[in-house]
Formats: structure tokens, C-alpha cells, sequence
């Protein structure tokens, strides 16, 4: 917080301002919550607790709350820092919210560049992972299930990366935030068949070390000893880099299906995101190693595995399917999923409704090609014709 601190001591405007704080439940009157207390200093602090999600309504009723606040500081995980980031952008006038409310079958809502927030934003994330702090996207919940919503005005004017808000991370989380930051940077690399060199180098040397910190958490967690603050802070700042667009710039931007199939099994089945991310990740692999090119490229896959594959503490398989389920279960991330036959069919078809039939994110993939991705993820053999079966 002494980044926070110097922040605001240094902005004469910020003093005398009428400050709202919004803070996860889980870290309400921890240390990290008094630091921030601290240093906003004299500024008058309104603080709001939050527990959960939250859903289009409340995220609209929360900017009309916020009306008056001339500064926000969000403190909590992904979850909150959506919600702050959605309803201080809606605080500008109805154009945000129509566009949040405006019927649809899409699961993307894309924002216009304007208007702007009103309000600064200050984000300091108590997970690792998301790098909600400095992502132009957010998650939204809707009756039909969660939203992807973008616009580069969400992205909050100040992230304050702080290892203390970290400190009771349990040793599990801060493992499934390397997964998932790691999962962000690789998807679109495999997802698109192009060659960009400078960005490809950018993803290896990024993905490569975030591989290195998995292990060294999972190395820790063996201890029975807790991360130490440098490394949740390394882990931390390169999550949260790993939204910057110098990774995939001039990608293909809907060369990441992996993403828009484990976020609907996650909220479908209302679990960890990570768990299906973690179940879902090697019969993608799978297929795409099997030359589903709709996935993605077999040749970037190899080729960026066998870079990933050495960066532990002891040699991963070749194979990037085993290699990666390896990988997996060494870092103890839960990747069990429990399917049955109808609700496998279900969360096809409310995957394509959201994102196929006519629209273009999942490139022409069927019910019956994510049935077999989603049967394998839960331990099943594919049933129907459509991706290549397990081998």
C-alpha cells in the first residue's frame, strides 16, 4: 500500500475527495483492508462490502449508489473487480447501461470506446490470476448465464499490485492463478495457425516462467511451507501483464474456444472455473494435437511444449496431452468434473446459442464436436461423431 499511499499523497486532487471503497467480504477488516484504510489517509471513505459475483441488477444499482464517490478503490478478487469495473463505467450515463441490458443470445457484449468513468478507479487485487486489475473485459451474470463484456474503458486507471493482499491466499488458489494466467497466454498462441514472430517470443519467455512458478508453489506447498511475498508478487504482476496486447497482437481474436467452453461448463455446473479449465484442457489438446484445426495449430502446440516441457523441477512427457494432465495434477489442481449424459447435451447447446450458430467465435464448430470435448473432460469416451476420439 505505500504505492497506494505515494499515489495519492502525490495527486493533490485526489485530497478532500469523497472516496468509496468496495471490499470483498473475505478480506473485510483484514490487514490488507487497513492498509488501504491507511492510505487514503483523511479522504472520507465510504466502504461497501460485497460477497459473490453479483448479476446485471446489482451491478447497476450499485452505479447509481456510487453517485457522488469522486474516487473508487476496489479491494477483492476477479469477481469484485468486475463488478467495480462495470459499475463505475455505467455511472457515465445510459449509453453503458442499454447496452448492458439490450436482449441478446450472444454471450459477448462489446462496449463503445466511449464515454469514459467518470470516476477514477483504483484496483488492488487480493487473487492471483484473473489480472482483472488491468483487463479490459469483465464478467457479468445474466439469467441465461455469464457474459463476456468488453470495451477498453473498463480498464481501471491505477492497479495496485501489492503482496500483501495476498498473504491468506491458500497455497491451491495462488497454484490455480499461475494455471490460469499460463492458460491466457497459450490459448491464443496454439488457437491461431500464424507465425508472428515478436509476439510468439513474448508468450514462450512469459509462459516459461510462469511454468517455473508453478512449480516453485507447488515446491512450497510440499514444504508444508507458504509462498513467499516475492513470489506471489511475481506471480501477480505477470497475470496481471499478461492482458497487455503486445502478446497477440494481429491474432485471430476468437482463437481462444477453449476459453468460451470451460467458462459455460463453469457456470453451467456452478464450479471452479479452474476445475473445468483443468478437466477441459487435455481433450482440447487432444484434439488439436489430432489435427482439429478449428481448435487450433498441432505444429504451434509441439512446438510450445517442447519449451514448457523442461522448465520444472523434472521433465514433463513429450506428449503435450499427458504432458500438460501431468503438469496438472503435480500442481494439485482439482480437474474431476461430473457430467451426465443430459447435462453434456445441455451445455453443448447452450455453448453453440452463445457463441456459434451463425456467430463467429467458434468457428464453425458444432453441439456434436463440443460433446466429445466436454464427454472426455468429465472422463467419458466421446459418444458421437465429431472431434478426433481419445487415443
Amino acid at each position: 500500500m505505500d504505492e497506494l499511499a505515494r499515489l495519492l499523497r502525490h495527486d493533490a486532487a485526489s485530497r478532500g475527495r469523497n472516496v468509496t471503497v468496495l471490499v470483498d467480504d473475505a478480506v473485510r477488516d483484514s490487514v490488507i483492508h487497513e492498509r488501504v484504510a491507511g492510505a487514503l489517509g483523511g479522504a472520507y471513505a465510504e466502504t461497501l462490502v460485497f460477497h459473490g459475483s453479483g448479476d446485471v441488477r446489482s451491478v447497476l444499482a450499485l452505479a447509481e449508489r456510487l453517485a457522488g464517490a469522486e474516487l473508487v478503490v476496489g479491494l477483492g478478487g476477479g469477481s469484485l473487480l468486475d463488478q467495480a469495473k462495470l459499475a463505475t463505467l455505467a455511472m457515465a450515463g445510459p449509453e453503458v447501461s442499454a447496452r448492458l441490458t439490450v436482449p441478446q443470445r450472444s454471450g459477448l457484449i462489446v462496449l463503445a470506446p466511449k464515454p469514459f468513468r467518470p470516476v477514477p478507479l483504483i484496483a488492488v487485487p487480493t487473487t492471483v490470476g484473473t489480472g482483472s486489475e488491468s483487463s479490459a473485459v469483465a464478467c457479468l451474470t445474466y439469467q441465461q448465464g455469464k457474459r463476456l463484456v468488453m470495451g477498453k474503458a473498463l480498464r481501471p486507471e491505477i492497479a495496485v499490485i501489492d503482496p500483501e493482499a495476498t498473504t491468506t491466499l491458500p497455497q491451491t488458489l495462488v497454484a490455480e492463478g499461475v494455471l490460469e494466467a499460463l492458460f491466457r497466454l497459450v490459448s491464443p498462441y496454439v488457437g491461431d495457425h500464424g507465425n508472428l514472430p515478436p509476439q510468439d517470443a513474448r508468450v514462450e519467455d512469459a509462459s516459461r516462467r510462469l511454468v517455473r512458478l508453478g512449480y516453485e508453489v507447488r515446491d512450497a506447498a510440499r514444504a508444508g511451507q507458504r509462498c513467499s511475498d516475492g513470489l506471489r508478487l511475481e506471480i501477480a504482476e505477470l497475470s496481471s501483464s499478461s492482458h497487455n496486447e503486445w502478446f497477440h497482437s494481429g491474432r485471430d481474436p476468437y482463437a481462444v474456444k477453449g476459453w468460451l467452453v470451460a467458462n459455460e461448463l463453469s457456470s453451467a455446473l456452478a464450479i471452479r472455473k479452474m476445475t473445468a479449465v483443468s478437466a477441459l484442457l487435455p481433450p482440447l489438446w487432444r484434439a488439436i494435437d489430432a489435427g482439429e484445426g478449428r481448435l487450433g495449430s498441432a505444429r504451434r502446440l509441439r512446438r510450445l511444449w517442447s519449451l514448457l516441457r523442461s522448465e520444472g523441477s523434472e521433465q514433463l512427457p513429450a506428449d503435450p496431452v499427458s504432458g500438460v494432465a501431468t503438469l496438472i495434477d503435480s500442481w494439485r489442481i482439482d480437474r474431476s468434473v461430473l457430467l451426465t449424459p443430459g447435462q453434456a447435451e445441455a451445455i453443448a447447446q447452450r455453448i453453440v446459442r452463445a457463441w456459434g450458430a451463425g456467430l463467429p467465435m467458434l468457428g464453425g464448430l458444432a453441439a456434436d464436436d463440443l460433446l466429445s470435448l466436454l464427454r472426455e473432460a468429465a472422463g467419458q469416451e466421446p459418444q458421437v461423431q465429431g472431434l478426433p476420439p481419445a487415443a
